[in-house]
């Protein structure tokens, strides 16, 4: 199965300098792309065989991920 990639910088590529800039300057949003690099490394694991989980806990950590993917995309917008 091909995964797609998610972290921040094939996301949003057309926010690269923005994202550099706000993750040195603004501590919530150098906070938000942590928690999501750390839940998309975790879904990448599991999604690669690396450790088991159930659908229902894979699906948590999915929202969560997506979540704080919206509230980033937010962020840049506004910068």
């Amino acid at each position: 199965m091909d995964l797609l990639n998610h972290d921040l910088l094939h996301e949003f590529p057309q926010y690269l300098e923005p994202m550099r800039r706000l993750k040195s300057s603004d501590a919530r949003f150098a906070s938000l792309v942590a928690h999501y690099d750390t839940d998309n490394r975790t879904i990448t694991g599991y999604e690669q065989g690396v450790g088991s989980i159930s659908d229902e806990a894979l699906e948590v950590l999915k929202k969560n991920r997506l979540r704080l993917k919206d509230e980033i995309y937010q962020m840049l917008k506004a910068a």
